[in-house]
């Protein structure tokens, strides 16, 4: 009898645990997006109606595929190849729409005011939590909120302070003169040579990273690189599929290979931090790059402080995952794509190379001619403007919020499409999809008439922690190249712009080298 009052109960215990995972769940794939749907139309939004559990994830990822099947013709024009799902809809419901991810509905966001309340509004509009995968690939500064992403931003900010840059530009330098050097041989015979400048750039700012941010060179590093890219454009391909709790467990070849790429990467970098805190322990100062300043930062952290309030062992490793990837990627896609405008528009190579002449002659590049370069730095933030490497900035809220006139709902998340707004004739003028550098010459503020029309790093106290530092390493780059080189697209160039995490071209950027 007790047995059977037992096992009743037990039924009754787990009959009423399905009962509320059920409800949770049609709330969740259900429920919830329809409420959230029907308050967006109210309020003036347009989109698709949610379709169950996928939202508009089947027809985004069809759109990609079929982007990505082929190249363009060679324009500045990339937003229907980029982005083809929110180009679409807002073509289709303009700017006041939003989409689908899933079950979670994505309002897009390109009115300059709401983009700037919020940049500056940070804990009510929230970085999103990261889907398990892409965790796996960026989980420091970049994806933290609240307290944490403070302590950290606060702990990181050292490393890249104006004085600290200038001690790393021999580094950059150094990275850049080797990839120099290759190039000249290349072109020494003939005078000229074709080669696809994309893995040359990707391995400069690899080895630029490597020795600025752990005093290593690129050979050190080389596998923690090879991994992360493997693992990215793993990440990728699962992060378009909608995401089930648990899906990730299952032993598939590819969640297979991306737990061995993602273990790989921190057995690696914990060797790295293991060896310079011992280092330390003996006596030795930390060395001046970014993991030597972050590392004293800490410990000066915990010492000041006192008890468990500087980063943990994985809290720096997620860091260094992210120094490598965020400052690698963002600087050579950056890079890649100003020798393709430079390419296509030789009138402003030969301006910005007579600069680069006149600034520095024979001399090696130096902080301050490298900040005096102007007709670089128009050039710079125009390739931003057209190919910003994020194409899309999201943040999620998790109370109901104002946004202006607006009110939004706990679980809508706002998704600021950056390439959008580049590209926005409403804001830049008829001329925007042309390539004018000419429009920066006057800075910034004067260009966008101080709206935050312009935001290729982000904006406010969020802004890309490592912007000057990719900024120096580019100008540096560049003014090497510049004096050395002339160059032009090759006839074997398919202009074909893509996302993989960052805006990159997908069969290369192949040139013509021209040795001066």
């Amino acid at each position: 009898m007790e047995a059977s009052v037992a096992m009743a109960a037990a039924a009754w215990v787990v009959g009423v645990a399905i009962l509320i995972w059920a409800m949770n769940f049609v709330n969740w794939v259900w429920l919830r997006p329809k409420k959230l749907e029907r308050d967006l139309r109210q309020q003036g939004f347009s989109g698709n109606s949610y379709r169950f559990l996928y939202g508009d994830m089947k027809e985004n990822a069809m759109m990609i595929k079929e982007a990505k099947s082929r190249p363009i013709n060679l324009t500045d024009d990339i937003l229907p190849r980029v982005i083809p799902f929110v180009y679409h809809t807002v073509k289709k419901y303009g700017k006041n729409s939003f989409m689908w991810f899933g079950p979670i509905p994505r309002v897009i966001i390109m009115n300059p005011e709401h983009i700037r309340e919020i940049f500056t509004k940070i804990y009510d509009f929230q970085k999103p939590n990261l889907n398990p995968l892409a965790r796996l690939l960026v989980n420091g500064l970049a994806s933290h909120n609240g307290d944490k992403w403070a302590k950290h931003r606060r702990l990181l900010n050292p490393a890249f302070h104006q004085e600290k840059l200038k001690h790393m530009l021999p580094a950059f330098y150094q990275s850049c003169n080797e990839m120099i050097v290759k190039w000249e041989k290349l072109v020494s015979q003939e005078g000229s040579s074709e080669l696809d400048v994309w893995p040359h750039l990707s391995g400069l700012t690899s080895d630029a990273i490597s020795r600025t941010a752990f005093g290593s060179s690129y050979e050190e590093g080389k596998k923690i690189f090879q991994l992360q890219d493997e693992l990215a454009q793993l990440i990728i391909q699962g992060i378009q599929s909608i995401y089930i709790p648990g899906l990730r467990f299952l032993p598939t070849k590819r969640n297979k290979r991306i737990k061995e790429a993602e273990r790989q990467i921190r057995a690696s970098l914990k060797g790295i931090i293991d060896k310079r805190l011992n280092a330390m322990k003996d006596g030795k100062a930390a060395n001046d790059d970014l993991l030597g300043i972050l590392l004293e930062s800490n410990l000066s952290e915990i010492k000041g402080l006192g008890g468990d309030v500087g980063m943990t062992m994985d809290d720096v490793i997620e860091e260094c995952k992210l120094f490598y990837f965020a400052g690698q990627e963002t600087t050579s896609v950056l890079l890649e794509w100003t020798m393709v405008l430079l390419s296509q528009y030789p009138d402003w190579q030969v301006r910005a190379r007579e600069e680069v002449l006149a600034v520095f002659g024979d001399n090696e590049p130096n902080f301050d001619g490298l900040n005096h370069l102007k007709i670089v730095a128009m050039i710079l933030y125009e390739v931003l403007r057209l190919y910003p490497p994020a194409l899309n900035l999201s943040r999620t809220i998790h109370k109901e919020t104002k946004l202006g006139n607006l009110t939004l709902r706990a679980g809508v998340e706002v998704v600021l499409p950056t390439a959008l707004v580049h590209h926005d004739p409403e804001l830049w003028g008829d001329d925007v999809k042309e390539f004018k550098p000419e429009r920066f010459a006057e800075g910034i503020s004067k260009v966008t008439k101080n709206q935050l029309s312009y935001f290729p790093f982000a904006w406010g106290s969020r802004i890309c922690i490592g912007q000057n530092f990719a900024l120096i390493e580019v100008k540096m780059a560049m003014a090497m190249i510049l004096k050395r080189f002339w160059f032009e697209l090759s006839p074997s160039y398919a202009h074909a712009p893509f996302p993989v995490v960052t805006l990159r071209a997908q069969h290369g950027v192949h040139v013509i080298l021209h040795k001066l």
